[in-house]
């Protein structure tokens, strides 16, 4: 899951059209403040254990990102690839800090100090640490199998929409129909 909501994260922020990535973005919510900063120092422990080799994260994001830029306009790949390498991994290398703090800064908001410490102790077994190893596979085979479920299920959603759009006498703008 690291990769998946990195990648998740990133890509929806690059995947949007040019005019609208030179807008300001609104500034995400901000998890409560948490006052224990043991809390804190464990959250950030565990997220740190989750997330893995900082360097083989930030890697395996350089290709999506290739694709990303090509969807954003810059169509050819060695370009791509080149603005990838000059501008958005160092970037996203010098903020990954940032990163780390918000996310630990969720957790702590979410879970309380013995939690995290035993989130943490488990991340530093051997089990722990191929389940860390095992995360993008598992991300992808989640997002596939998510995908796979959602088209299966479209088609009965889809009809069962619809009727209940027409029940209500709207169009599929939300509005009412016009009598």
């Amino acid at each position: 899951m690291r990769h998946s909501r990195l990648l998740a994260s990133l890509c929806l922020g690059l995947a949007l059209p040019c005019a609208a990535m030179a807008q300001p973005a609104p500034s995400p919510a901000t998890p409560a403040p948490v006052s224990d900063p043991t809390t804190l120092k464990a959250a950030r422990e565990v997220v740190m254990q989750m997330q893995g080799d900082r360097n083989a994260l930030l890697n395996a994001i350089a290709a999506p990102m290739v694709g990303m830029m090509q969807q954003i306009g810059v169509k050819q790949q060695d370009q791509a690839q080149a603005l990838v390498q000059e501008v958005v991994m160092p970037t996203l290398s010098a903020h990954y800090d940032e990163l780390l703090d918000i996310q630990a800064r969720s957790f702590a908001a979410a879970l309380g100090k013995d939690d995290l410490q035993a989130i943490a102790a488990f991340y530093a077994t051997p089990a722990g640490k191929r389940l860390v190893t095992a995360q993008p596979q598992l991300a992808q085979a989640q997002l596939a199998g998510t995908q796979q479920w959602m088209q299966s299920v479209m088609p009965e959603l889809q009809g069962k929409l619809a009727k209940a759009i027409q029940a209500h006498g709207w169009t599929t703008s939300g509005q009412p129909k016009a009598r």
